[in-house]
Formats: structure tokens, C-alpha cells, sequence
């Protein structure tokens, strides 16, 4: 089966004229060079762009071995961390849905009192309890107070000596969680310093969360460097990653307020909450940026799909594609009239496809601009491509707007307020 990603883009009232795209692509053509060379301006930021500097096969065999470790007794495993620290690993594991191992859990993506309650009292119903806090500076309110909240937990539960053993801390080298996991003998993972949480997929921080899980990252980093290889190959105007920056672009200045990730797999929600944040958080500076939102369907057609086929005109639409059949439920015989026997003898899969298909042809016609990428399936080599690919993309949008990408000032806003309430200064 042919494992690369394309790119269509539908465009029926003609927003992008012929021939803009590629004269848009032909002018950001150095932008591209700049960053496959690694822009001298962005290098204390940019330790994801070879995947090998921060996921290469010696790193990848040894989050293998520390995750065997975990495998063969944990019963339950906790990733504490919020944005980037946790939205990665999450994504895979809610995607590729691993049938063995340990319960997933996390916890420090919120304050919510009846959350924390809730986690403590979920975990009391599992025998073998370890946990992972990911903080790359551990200055973040939201992992620095669940931490400590479930490592009392684990020291009540198991004595301080067995919950040492059961605690993984991923932070910067030389950070105070660093000294926190020597003093107290904590297995301390690699946050690299020149990875920013929202880009840090590409390091232990995603990786080992699903390594616990069961899923094999060394395809997924494979599939990382699948799409590097395809990135830094393909000149500018057959460049997968700058056309789609640069269609971003281009609707942007033409009036386009919104981009909406459209999907018919559930199993893709919580990839397109990462979607969302590395988008949003990277690009939304200087008043300026797409709004990114999702839709995930055939649901969200019963809600959001009316705004979208008779609302403002204000959103383009980014459909995810899955090519590969991987489940077949067929609609049985049924001997009570129920309306429904035209479907008799049809696939789920068919059906669903029939829906995406109907979608896409009833958005488009309305004059919606739509893109769509056809992934070959949804597995860990496809979600490894899929990261780099938006990830790079978003180097590349965030270059073409004029904000930095790498920096999020925005974020501190609602922390000063905070602080300043329960006392910190």
C-alpha cells in the first residue's frame, strides 16, 4: 500500500485564481530554504526538525526499555502535563486505541477539584499505579499541583522508597524538577531544550507516554522521517507543506476568518485538539491568524454542518481522509418494517464514506474552499508523517503571517492574573 499523504485542494467559486498558489509558493520559495537548512534565527528552537537530533534510534530503543519496564507491572500509568506535554501522546493513544497494557490516564490538564476527586478515586481500583509528570521549566500551575497531589498519593499508597520506582519525570536537564527527581530518586526523562511543548512529539515527552501504551514509536518516528525526507526534497511550488501554508494564506487575506478540521473517525478528536492548540497557540499574535476549529463527524454535521452549508461565509474546510478500510460492520436483514431497508446488506464503512463523499460535495458546491488530505490509514507510521507534516506546515504558516512561531506571550496573560489572586506576588 502506498504509505505517502496528498493534498487536493476544491476551490468551485474560484477564491485562489489560477496560477496564485504557485506564484505564492515560487515567492516564499526562501522561506522554505531557510527553514529545511535550519534558520540560524530559530535555532534554540528547532531541535525537532531532524527528528534524530531529539527521537533518533538509540533514544527510541531506550523509551522501549524503560517502557517494557512499565508494561510489566503497571496496571495503571498517569501522564501529568497540560498543552503540548500531554495533547501529543494523547491524540495517538485515543487514535490507535492499544488493546493491552496499562489504563491511560491524565491528569494536570485541569484544576478542577471534581476531576482531581475523580482520578484518585478511579486509581484506588488499580493494583499498580505509576506516573509521569512532563513540565519542561515545571513553573506551570496546572502539572505542578497534581504532581505533588498523586506523588503523596503513591508515597500513602506504596511507602516512599516502591514510590520512587513507580515516578518518571520528563523535564529540561539543570530544572528544578531535574534536582527534585535526584534528590529523591525519580527516573528523570529528557525534555530537550531546543523542543518547545507544542512541537515535543518529536521527543521523549510524546514518545514515552505512547511506548507505556503500546504502540510502536519506532514506526512512528519512521514516519517522521518519512515526511522530513518528502519536505526537504520537493521544491517549493510541488512542496506539500509550503502549498498548504500558503493556501492558508492566501484565504486569509482574501477574508477567511476560520479554518474547520473535518473528519469521520472519532478516533481522530483528540488529534485534532493538538491540531488545534499547535495552530492556535503558534500563529494567533499580532491580530492576525486563522481561527483553527474542528468537526467531528458524522455528529458535529447535526450542529455545526447548518452554520456551515447556510451561515457567514467565513471558513474554509481542511478534510482528513482515511483510505484504508479497517473495520466492517454490515447492516443486517431486518423483519420489522423500520425504513431503513435500502441500507440492508451495506458496510458501516461504506456509509460513513458515503457521508464524507456527500459532505464534501455539498460543502464545496455551496463555494466553500475545501483541502483535503488522504491519509493511507490511521496507524503509527500515518500519525508519525501527520505530526512532522503539521508541524512543519506550521513553521512555514507562522513565517508566511510574520509571527514568530516558536514564542507564545499571549499565554502568560490569564497566568499574571492568576498568580496575583491566589497570593504568589
Amino acid at each position: 500500500m502506498d504509505r505517502s499523504i496528498t493534498l487536493t485542494y476544491t476551490d468551485l467559486r474560484g477564491v485562489i485564481a489560477p496560477g496564485e498558489l504557485e506564484e505564492r509558493c515560487r515567492q516564499a520559495a526562501p522561506i522554505l530554504s531557510r527553514a529545511v537548512a535550519g534558520d540560524p534565527q530559530y535555532a534554540g528552537f528547532t531541535g525537532w526538525r531532524t527528528v534524530d537530533e531529539s527521537a533518533g534510534p538509540d533514544r527510541v530503543a531506550f523509551l522501549q526499555q524503560q517502557a517494557r519496564r512499565v508494561r510489566q507491572d503497571a496496571d495503571a500509568f498517569v501522564t501529568i502535563g497540560i498543552g503540548g506535554s500531554n495533547q501529543s501522546s494523547r491524540a495517538a493513544i485515543k487514535a490507535l486505541r492499544p488493546q493491552d497494557g496499562p489504563a491511560m490516564l491524565w491528569s494536570g490538564n485541569t484544576i478542577s477539584a471534581r476531576e482531581m476527586a475523580d482520578t484518585l478515586a478511579r486509581l484506588d481500583s488499580y493494583k499498580s499505579v505509576y506516573i509521569n509528570c512532563i513540565a519542561k521549566n515545571f513553573e506551570t500551575l496546572e502539572p505542578g499541583i497534581a504532581f505533588r497531589v498523586l506523588r503523596q498519593y503513591l508515597e500513602r499508597r506504596y511507602g516512599e522508597q516502591e514510590a520512587a520506582k513507580r515516578i518518571f519525570a520528563t523535564g529540561t536537564p539543570g530544572s528544578t524538577l531535574h534536582q527534585l527527581c535526584k534528590d529523591h530518586g525519580y527516573t528523570f526523562l529528557t525534555f530537550p531544550e531546543r523542543v518547545g511543548g507544542r512541537f515535543s512529539v518529536l521527543s521523549d515527552v510524546g514518545l514515552f507516554p505512547m511506548a507505556v501504551a503500546g504502540i510502536d514509536i519506532a514506526a512512528v518516528t519512521d514516519g517522521m522521517r518519512m515526511m522530513r525526507d518528502r519536505i526537504f526534497a520537493q521544491p517549493a511550488e510541488e512542496n506539500i507543506a509550503l502549498r498548504y501554508a500558503a493556501i492558508r494564506k492566501l484565504l486569509l487575506e482574501k477574508g477567511y476568518a476560520m479554518e474547520m478540521l473535518a473528519f469521520f473517525e472519532p478516533r481522530l478528536d483528540f488529534f485534532a485538539k493538538w491540531w488545534v492548540q499547535t495552530f492556535a497557540e503558534s500563529e494567533g499574535k499580532d491580530d492576525t491568524a486563522l481561527y483553527p476549529i474542528v468537526s467531528s463527524n458524522s455528529e458535529d454535521l447535526h450542529a455545526v454542518g447548518q452554520y456551515v452549508q447556510q451561515g457567514r461565509p467565513i471558513l474554509f474546510e481542511t478534510f482528513l481522509t482515511v483510505a484504508e478500510r479497517d473495520a466492517s460492520v454490515r447492516i443486517p436483514p431486518e423483519a420489522k418494517k423500520d425504513y431503513f431497508d435500502y441500507l440492508t446488506g451495506k458496510d458501516f464503512w461504506d456509509i460513513n464514506n458515503a457521508a464524507r463523499k456527500g459532505t464534501f460535495a455539498a460543502h464545496s458546491q455551496r463555494g466553500i474552499p475545501c483541502l483535503e488530505f488522504t491519509i493511507p490509514a490511521i496507524d503509527a507510521h500515518t500519525l508519525g508523517q501527520l505530526y512532522y507534516y503539521f508541524i512543519f506546515s506550521c513553521y512555514l504558516s507562522c513565517e508566511l503571517l510574520g509571527v514568530n512561531p516558536f514564542d507564545q506571550p499571549g499565554v502568560e496573560a490569564y497566568k499574571h492574573q492568576m498568580f496575583r489572586l491566589l497570593g504568589k506576588y
